[in-house]
């Protein structure tokens, strides 16, 4: 355990099984837990039988939270970084104090793990030899410019969605993409795990037939059908 360093920590994006060996032996050690919700770390951690003093980092607080975080890594303390589920900083809150840390020359140190779009690509069926993560695609501005700057990309797109929202997006892929394969990933690593493959059109159709709920990620294959 180094002194004075932010490791940045993936946790199960759903199994709490999903964790690796090093990444329960640095949330052991480190002096400091930064985390986007407490209740929700606090259960990962009780799991695996570990008390550790926490702190809230979130979208709402997190650049004035940096501060203060760098404070405690500038002191001596170290810091593990983790958001609810799998990696901080990738449509999780974290850059702030990564951007600032590295600036300031402090160590940073990944600790990798559990990733819900990489599992959604690789269960996918379609190619990953080229592939775009989106994340959330924007509610309003500028969101049509996007999506056809995502329809030219040459490869497959994978997207984040609330359950929500998921039918109102799926329609405009299907403006701006065409019909194309595709697969709708739900819940990934949890109990009601289940995954949708087809057109766009025909997840459409099973969406809206079948409200879904939970977590929903979007891989959209590069090609069009003939």
């Amino acid at each position: 355990m180094l002194a004075g360093t932010l490791y940045v920590v993936s946790t199960p994006i759903g199994n709490l099984k999903d964790i690796t060996i090093r990444a329960l032996e640095i949330l052991q050690q480190v002096d400091l837990i930064a985390a986007e919700d407490v209740h929700h770390t606090n259960i990962l951690l009780k799991h695996h039988e570990i008390s550790k003093r926490m702190i809230r980092y979130h979208e709402h607080n997190e650049e004035r939270r940096a501060k203060e975080l760098l404070s405690f890594l500038e002191a001596g303390d170290s810091i593990a970084l983790v958001c609810n589920a799998g990696t901080p900083n990738l449509s999780d809150p974290g850059y702030h104090v990564i951007k600032q840390a590295a600036e300031r020359g402090i160590p940073i140190v990944p600790v990798p793990g559990a990733s819900a779009f990489l599992a959604a690509l690789v269960m996918s069926g379609l190619p990953t030899d080229r592939f775009l993560f989106e994340g959330f695609l924007p509610r309003r501005k500028g969101r049509a410019g996007r999506l056809q700057s995502l329809a030219a990309f040459k490869g497959t797109v994978i997207i984040y969605e609330s359950p929500m929202r998921v039918a109102d997006t799926l329609s405009d892929i299907l403006i701006h993409f065409g019909e194309r394969r595709m697969a709708f990933c739900r819940e990934l690593t949890k109990k009601f795990e289940s995954v949708m493959r087809g057109t766009v059109g025909e997840v459409l159709a099973g969406v809206n037939q079948t409200p879904p709920k939970g977590e929903c990620v979007l891989v959209i294959g590069k090609e069009g059908l003939s």
